[in-house]
């Protein structure tokens, strides 16, 4: 019993060991451009029982010291910071080394803040002792990202697409119906630009409901136009449109948000974001009126034809009605 005391004694002393060296990880650089190539260095390492553990930073070759490190010591890590120049095209594309890293159980946290206000995070393991420090992105690539945030944003935006498909239900000259949606993309233009740039600030589930109201009440709409009844939207789509878009545009700037703006590039992330949002709008307009002619051609059964558009004003309304509640429900519950 003594022995497996004892034993039981090592085992604990080991695990409040291993405890305490997990406690110090990780290992810390941070990399801040200043200047046109120059950075400012923060390199932490962590010092466990006096010792520091064995991992060296090892710089591009080419870079060179600005000024003479200055070295801190701190309870349980090691702190250097220096200001170095890498050169006219910086540290991107290159390669960041962390010898003897490999012989430790310890990570490097990597954070990198560039020029142009790009920022990134990246965790260096032993088995990969090293970071590639990525080029800014190039206005072609911004703005083809952008454009392709937005096409993948509509086509993932059921509610929007839902209130595009309940106006082209309305709507049914193709003059008309452009206008109309064009009136709704500048629309949301507007509240997308004022939103992501601060100046307007909404909440976002009331905008939510909103939008979801805003379905239901084309639906009630749609309901008139079949019945022969007088019908605002029938009348003045552009501007049901536009006064419905200046509503959608906060739920679009949710998205955006989320994603992020490139600091330098915002006019161009926000101009291309509405792009692949009207790309999307005009790709969902097309498949819809593909559907429609396809439909004609195949000269359905007229008992089909004559409940088509009964069947689909029902389901929007429905669909808009159980939106609304959930979402209402989500933040005013009763």
């Amino acid at each position: 019993m003594m022995r497996i005391a004892a034993a039981l004694l090592l085992l604990l002393l080991g695990l409040a060991h291993a405890a305490r060296a997990h406690e110090v990880r990780p290992a810390y650089l941070q990399l801040q451009e200043r200047a046109a190539g120059q950075y400012s260095v923060l390199w932490r390492t962590p010092v466990f029982s006096g010792m520091r553990l064995p991992i060296v930073l090892k710089l591009p070759d080419g870079v060179r010291e600005v000024a003479a490190p200055v070295v801190a010591e701190l309870p349980g890590s090691r702190v250097e910071r220096q200001v170095i120049d890498a050169g006219p095209g910086g540290l991107a594309g290159k390669r960041i080394e962390f010898p003897g890293l490999q012989a430790t159980i310890t990570d490097v946290l990597v954070r990198v803040e560039l020029l142009d206000g790009t920022r990134t995070v990246t965790l260096v393991h032993p088995s990969q002792p090293w970071v590639d420090i990525a080029a800014p992105a190039g206005r072609v690539a911004i703005a083809g990202a952008f454009v392709r945030q937005g096409i993948e944003h509509i086509l993932g935006g059921y509610d929007h697409l839902l209130f595009v498909l309940a106006l082209m239900l309305i709507v049914r000259s193709t003059r008309v119906l452009i206008q109309t949606i064009t009136a709704f993309t500048i629309a949301h233009s507007i509240t997308l630009a004022l939103a992501t740039l601060g100046v307007v600030h909404v909440p976002g589930p009331p905008v939510e409901a909103t939008i979801a109201l805003s379905i239901l009440l084309l639906a009630v709409e749609i309901a008139h136009v079949r019945r022969g009844r007088p019908s605002l939207t029938a009348r003045w789509p552009w501007l049901v449109a536009f006064s419905f878009g200046l509503l959608h545009g906060f739920g679009f700037a949710g998205a955006l948000t989320a994603i992020g703006l490139p600091q330098g590039e915002v006019p161009l992330a926000l101009f291309a974001f509405n792009v692949g949002v009207e790309i999307g709008q005009l790709m969902f307009i097309a498949a819809v009126l593909t559907l429609l002619a396809l439909a004609r051609r195949a000269r359905l059964p007229k008992p089909i034809v004559q409940h088509a558009l009964p069947v689909a004003n029902y389901a929007i309304g429905t669909l808009a009605a159980f939106w609304f509640i959930e979402r209402v429900s989500a933040f005013a519950p009763l």
